[in-house]
């Protein structure tokens, strides 16, 4: 009884020792996705910021001026991409509309970004754009890969089209929650218009005519959640110019100000990072690591029992033999 038990206790170590790294390495990559259908916004905000008044060309002091960022996904495009590339895939659609103490728009900044489900990787195919210009990304993009590692990631810029290096900068407590620090900074770089602007009449083809350039710099800084990839706070210290081609008239200010994720935004934010990060640790740490001690106990176990098995056995009978009779004569 105590062999049959030991075997089948060796059958389920072997089972939970190979259940271990299949999860961690096989269904982790399949489960672990961004949903499809995902839709989230934030607010970010910039007090006492210098904004351009686009019917002057004057730049002004106003009390704060409002970003507000929506990501929507694209449930049916996603469909048409993931079958034409066999990968699963997100697609984005989102939305920077920015607004100023007054509630009026300054500017929208549409995107359409389309990115591997699990790595965050960039699909590049058919839509992918920005503002309406066609862009190939390179690097991720609003949220870093799960599992995030301390180490630099390549970062798109919005504004540029093109991507730069975002700086691990080292691991700081963030409201109870162990994050990675991350920066980049774009140096002055001469950009387009948005498509859209304030005052009616005024295009960007327009301010071209003026003789004026737009011009743009950012230090961009990121809390992020290293189990998620999901940045916990962001913040950016956003500098605007309209620089005229002469290079002799001052640029004038077309924004400048620190913006920072409203608060009500990073305490909803903390505590759903909070909640979804046990997921994932669910599967890449709790669940492998138990997987694989249970294994090992059931092994230790099987093997103590087979050894009881052993010493309790009878010895084999002693066989006794006659001695054959010895002929006389």
């Amino acid at each position: 009884m105590r062999r049959r038990s030991s075997l089948v206790l060796l059958a389920l170590a072997v089972f939970f020792a190979a259940l271990s790294p299949l999860l961690r390495w096989y269904a982790f990559p399949r489960l672990a996705k961004i949903p499809a259908g995902q839709y989230q916004s934030v607010v970010l905000e910039a007090k006492n910021a210098t904004l351009l008044d686009y019917g002057t060309m004057t730049a002004k002091k106003v009390s704060k001026v409002s970003i507000v960022q929506t990501l929507k996904g694209n449930v049916e495009e996603a469909k048409k991409v993931d079958q034409a590339t066999g990968r699963s895939v997100v697609v984005w659609d989102s939305l920077a509309y920015i607004v100023g103490p007054d509630g009026k728009m300054v500017s929208a900044l549409p995107e359409r970004y389309i990115f591997d489900a699990h790595s965050q990787d960039p699909v590049h195919y058919a839509g992918e754009s920005v503002d309406g210009d066609p862009v190939t990304r390179q690097g991720i993009e609003y949220k870093f890969p799960f599992l995030t590692e301390k180490r630099d990631y390549l970062y798109f810029d919005s504004q540029t089209r093109t991507s730069a290096p975002i700086h691990y900068k080292g691991t700081q407590n963030f409201r109870g929650l162990e994050v990675y620090y991350f920066e980049q900074t774009i140096p002055w770089t001469r950009v387009v218009l948005p498509k859209k602007l304030p005052v009616a009449g005024v295009t960007p083809a327009s301010v071209e005519a003026m003789g004026m350039q737009r011009w743009y710099t950012t230090k961009r800084m990121f809390w992020v959640d290293p189990t998620t990839g999901a940045p916990v706070n962001g913040e950016e210290i956003h500098q605007e110019e309209m620089r005229y081609a002469d290079g002799k008239t001052p640029p004038v200010t077309a924004f400048a100000g620190d913006v920072k994720m409203r608060e009500d935004y990073i305490r909803h934010t903390v505590a759903l990072v909070k909640s979804q990060r046990q997921l994932v640790l669910l599967m890449t740490s709790y669940l492998p690591w138990g997987f694989l001690f249970l294994g090992a106990a059931l092994l230790s176990l099987s093997l103590l029992l087979e050894a009881r098995s052993r010493r309790r056995r009878p010895p084999a009978a002693a066989r006794t033999y006659d001695p054959e009779p010895v002929p006389v004569g």
